[in-house]
């Protein structure tokens, strides 16, 4: 192969690079992963039906009971 084939081909897959950057930086870019993990987050998400709401409700006011305030830490830093 001489010189010039090589040069060719060179500038052959800079072009169908250049060409099909969106595409492969929308399968391979950063954005794509953050896609992609959103989505595995969501997936571990679910509905909660009329059924479950009142169990929901006292789960949420349980947690909220546990966190801790401001007096819990001016009591303590005194």
């Amino acid at each position: 192969m001489s010189w010039l084939y090589i040069a060719l081909l060179a500038v052959a897959v800079v072009l169908v690079a250049g060409a099909e950057w969106p595409r492969l930086d929308e399968r391979f870019g950063a954005d794509s992963r953050r896609r992609r993990q959103r989505a595995r987050r969501k997936e571990s998400f679910r509905v909660v039906r009329d059924d479950e709401a009142d169990e929901f409700a006292a789960s949420v006011e349980r947690d909220l009971a546990n966190l801790p305030t401001t007096e819990d830490q001016e009591r303590r830093s005194r």
